[in-house]
C-alpha cells in the first residue's frame, strides 16, 4: 500500500479564546494563542488529503465559504472565497476528483466546505459530485436531531443535500476493540468513535510505515489541547472527552503515532510524546504536508 498525505488549508476563523480553551484561564491560554482586541484567536480549518493507490480521500472540508457576509463576520470567517477549492487546484485537483469525503462530524466548521460559496439569491449547492460521504450513524443522528445546546452548529440544508445524494455511508457500530471500519475506505483504516465533543465523533487512523496518523478532529484540535486537562467550551461532555483523549494518546505513544490537526494555526502534523510524569506533549511539528509518506 502506497499512501501520501497533503494538508489543505481552508478558510480561517477567529473565535473567542475563552470558548476555545474552556476551563483554562486566560493567563495560561494566551501563552499558546495570542488574542486580538475582541478576545479572538486565529484558527485554521484544515483538511487532510490522502492519495491511496489512485484514490483520493479527503478528511473534512473545513468551514468553507457558504455563510452570507453578515454570518461570515459573526463566526469570524476570514476569507469570502472557498480556500479549500483553491488548495485542491494548487495540486492539480478539483472537488470532482475526490472519491471519498470522511466527515468526523457535521458541525459547520468541519462540513461547511461541502457547500459551494455563498451567492446572493442562490440556494445551497453540494460540491464533490463523485464522492461517497462517510459519517458515523451517531453523528448523523445528532445532526438531524440536535440538542438545543448545539443546534446552531449544524446546517439543515446540508443534511438534506447529503440525504438526497444517495452517496451517504453511515459507519457500523464499533466492535469489541472500540473501532469500526468503512467499506468506502477499506479495512486498513481504523475508525475510533468519541462522544465527549459531540456524539459519534469519528476519528480516522491512517496507516503508516512508521506508525499511524490519527485525524482527531475536535477531540484534539491543536497542540495546546494535547494537554489532557484542556478542553473547549464547545465540548458536550468535557469530563468524558478528557478520558477519551487520555486513552487515544496512550495508544498513540505506544504505537509511535502522530496527530493531524484541523484547527492549529501553525502546525498540521506532530508526534505525540509522554514524559516521565505521564504528561502528554507534542514534538517535531510540520507546518504543512505535500506528498508526505507516513
Amino acid at each position: 500500500m502506497t499512501i501520501q498525505l497533503w494538508s489543505l488549508e481552508g478558510n480561517r476563523q477567529r473565535l473567542d479564546g475563552g470558548a476555545m480553551f474552556g476551563n483554562a484561564p486566560r493567563p495560561l491560554w494566551e501563552r499558546w494563542a495570542a488574542p486580538d482586541e475582541r478576545n479572538r484567536i486565529e484558527l485554521a480549518c484544515r483538511a487532510m488529503l490522502v492519495e491511496d493507490e489512485g484514490r483520493y480521500l479527503l478528511f473534512e472540508t473545513g468551514i468553507g465559504a457558504f455563510f452570507s457576509p453578515e454570518l461570515r463576520d459573526r463566526f469570524g470567517v476570514q476569507e469570502p472565497e472557498h480556500r479549500l477549492l483553491d488548495s485542491l487546484a494548487a495540486i492539480g485537483l478539483t472537488d470532482a476528483d475526490i472519491d471519498v469525503v470522511v466527515l468526523s462530524h457535521l458541525h459547520f466548521d468541519h462540513a461547511g466546505g461541502l457547500l459551494a460559496a455563498w451567492q446572493d439569491g442562490e440556494a445551497p449547492r453540494l460540491l464533490f459530485p463523485n464522492a461517497r460521504f462517510v459519517v458515523s450513524a451517531a453523528a448523523w443522528e445528532r445532526a438531524n436531531h440536535p440538542h438545543a445546546r448545539d443546534k446552531a452548529s449544524f446546517i439543515p440544508a446540508l443534511n438534506q443535500l447529503l440525504d438526497s445524494s444517495s452517496r451517504l455511508d453511515l459507519t457500523p457500530p464499533p466492535g469489541p476493540d472500540g473501532t469500526t471500519r468503512s467499506a468506502c475506505l477499506g479495512d486498513a483504516y481504523r475508525l475510533h468513535l468519541s462522544d465527549g465533543h459531540t456524539p459519534g465523533l469519528l476519528l480516522t487512523e491512517v496507516p503508516g510505515r512508521h506508525g499511524p496518523v490519527l485525524f482527531p478532529s475536535d477531540l484534539i484540535p491543536g497542540r495546546p489541547w494535547v494537554h489532557t486537562s484542556v478542553s473547549m467550551g464547545y465540548d458536550r461532555y468535557p469530563e468524558l472527552l478528557l478520558d477519551e483523549k487520555r486513552r487515544i494518546l496512550d495508544q498513540l505513544v505506544e504505537r509511535r503515532g502522530r496527530l493531524f490537526f484541523t484547527h492549529d494555526a501553525e502546525a498540521a502534523l506532530t508526534t505525540v510524546t509522554r514524559d516521565a510524569q505521564g504528561r502528554y506533549g507534542s514534538t517535531s511539528p510540520k507546518a504543512s504536508l505535500a506528498a508526505y509518506t507516513p
